[in-house]
């Protein structure tokens, strides 16, 4: 009876929910259609099409967040009915809006904010209904975030069950289904039964929580296990710390991202322990020494990542990673003085960052633009392949420095447009780049310039082996370096410096150098440049002496040779060894 009960009260909280959400309800199922009409026409429509139904996709999506923060301030502030639609048209143009100016490419720059403008959403609903209101706010989020693991199980268990239904009927009655069917009824699950159910989730604005209402188990995990955990890796960190105080050797560019998460994830945690601080020793002893202890660790993150920007400049990476470090610094120092917390300054303070990370002139992308012109600026000067803002020729300028520039040029190419690059002619193509400073564009030069590679090899396709007077046929490869046995009396083994060895019982063993047979081909045989595909005679080579006769037939040869001192080098070989003894 409970179970039935149950069952009733999740369907009248869900149809609840559409009376308090109708509008992200509607956007919710006009997405689910979007998705499913967006696969069956996938491969029927042009690719113009195509994408500009990817755009009305997102746009839609970003919708759902967007009506439910409208819908929670809503609740919040606003009691007349002509307001709130109002603040839903206002919505609904900022959606054309985006869609119009934000999603007109699908590159770094519109996928990033998008990504962006999501997650300033979700904050946003995050405490929108508890503004100017937020007593037990850890609480309400607490139960925000239980109502959705509560969706996620509901929905996972529906969704399997359907499978399943849908499978038995297909094996047992022979009814084919559209391949997609099982898609559909993921997409049908998630965002129709899923988001109805998650918003039924959600606390009402006057809903008050109680002390004991404090999850258990949460409680457990946190104190228990997570501070535990942050505790070893703060000793850990204080440790690699001290270590760069003795040596005085800079912290690796690694730092900045294990300190970040480790300190993101701790303002969390003590966001959750908030309510438990006055009756948990373990708590309030976690909350007061940690917001100390994490600031020299963050110092030392600051100056890990100071030495990628000052060698490379801004990034959008590198941007993200310095502004969230900042707003961590800035949460610890208000831990460490503001007394009782008014935690709501956490998602506030997050989402006001994440917006200006990705919107305006302080955006990651206008100060990553600005960085990389100032760093191509630079290089220019102090190479003397710029005049009084003119551009100069200088074929002699050192690799590393052309690596540096094809570097940047690469970066604008990749992610913004070229037209960005200030110090270039506004119809500047890749192409132009020998023309206007002296060489070419070659981004990954202190890789591959300064080794010229080569890949070797013979058609496999109706290759014919004659193994006419030999007694083994034996494939060979450098990666195996095992002993290879050959009947009781040879063992045949390829060793790591490229040298085979072919023992004889009762004989002396035999070395070939793999790698000077290499050589010799690449200079002798393959006389066309860039040539791969090598005829099987010119990758044959013959061995004897009075106890063997060899003749190895190379399949595959890889390796490089260094430009300036011209030494070979080789990285793999495949063969076939053919052997015979002589009697």
């Amino acid at each position: 009876m409970e179970f039935i009960n149950g069952i009733k009260n999740t369907i009248l909280n869900t149809r609840k929910s559409f009376e308090r959400f109708p509008i992200t309800i509607i956007m919710s199922t006009i997405l689910t259609l979007l998705l499913i009409y967006q696969v069956e026409v996938s491969y029927d429509i042009a690719q113009e099409m195509r994408e500009n139904l990817m755009r009305i996709t997102m746009t839609v999506g970003l919708g759902i967040m967007l009506s439910l923060c409208i819908g929670l301030l809503n609740e919040r502030f606003i009691k007349s009915n002509k307001v709130r639609l109002g603040n839903y048209i206002v919505g609904s143009f900022l959606l054309v809006l985006y869609y119009n100016l934000l999603l007109k490419e699908f590159n770094m720059v519109a996928m990033t904010r998008y990504i962006g403008t999501v997650v300033f959403l979700v904050i946003v609903f995050f405490y929108a209904l508890k503004l100017k209101h937020d007593n037990n706010y850890e609480q309400y989020v607490i139960k925000v975030f239980s109502g959705f693991f509560i969706t996620a199980l509901y929905s996972a268990i529906l969704f399997f069950g359907l499978i399943a239904i849908l499978f038995t009927i297909e094996n047992l009655f022979e009814i084919n289904f559209k391949s997609n069917l099982y898609l559909y009824m993921f997409f049908i699950v998630v965002f129709i039964f899923g988001v109805s159910l998650f918003l039924s989730k959600i606390p009402g604005k006057d809903e008050e929580f109680k002390f004991n209402e404090y999850s258990k188990s949460l409680k457990v995990l946190l104190l228990y296990i997570v501070i535990p955990l942050i505790t070893a890796y703060t000793i850990i960190l204080y440790a690699y710390f001290i270590k760069i105080l003795i040596t005085w050797a800079w912290p690796k560019g690694l730092v900045s991202h294990l300190v970040l998460w480790y300190s993101v994830i701790s303002v969390g945690v003590i966001f959750l322990i908030t309510p438990i601080l006055e009756g948990n020793k373990l708590a309030k002893t976690f909350k007061v020494f940690f917001p100390k202890l994490i600031l020299p660790i963050l110092v030392m993150m600051f100056m890990s990542i100071w030495q990628r920007i000052e060698q490379y400049g801004v990034t959008e990476n590198r941007y993200y990673v310095v502004v969230l470090g900042l707003w961590v610094l800035g949460i610890m120092i208000y831990f460490n003085f503001k007394n009782p917390l008014r935690n709501i300054v956490i998602p506030i303070s997050l989402s006001i960052v994440v917006l200006l990370s990705i919107f305006g002139p302080l955006s990651s992308y206008s100060i990553s633009k600005s960085s990389q012109n100032n760093r191509l600026n630079k290089l220019l000067e102090e190479n003397n392949l710029i005049e009084n803002g003119i551009l100069k020729s200088n074929p002699n300028v050192d690799s590393n420095v052309q690596r540096e520039i094809s570097n940047i040029i690469s970066y604008f190419h990749s992610n913004h447009d070229l037209d960005d690059i200030t110090v270039f002619p506004d119809d500047y193509e890749i192409e132009d780049t020998k023309n206007l400073l002296g060489f070419d564009y070659n981004p990954y030069l202190n890789i591959i310039a300064e080794r010229d590679y080569f890949n070797y090899f013979i058609n496999p396709n109706g290759l014919v082996i004659d193994v006419e007077g030999y007694e083994h046929y034996v494939n060979m490869s450098s990666w195996n370096t095992d002993a290879i046995n050959i009947g009781n009396n040879i063992e045949v083994r390829y060793e790591t410096d490229h040298i085979l060895k072919v023992e004889v019982v009762g004989k002396d063993i035999e070395s070939i150098d793999i790698e000077e047979l290499a050589e010799k081909i690449h200079n002798e045989v393959v006389v066309e440049p860039n040539k791969s595909m090598v005829d099987k005679k010119d990758m044959t080579i013959d061995f004897e002496d009075e106890n063997i006769r060899l003749r190895l037939i190379f399949t595959n040869l890889n390796g490089s040779i260094d430009i300036n001192s011209k030494e070979f080098q080789l990285q793999n070989a495949d063969f076939i060894l053919l052997i015979h003894l002589n009697k």
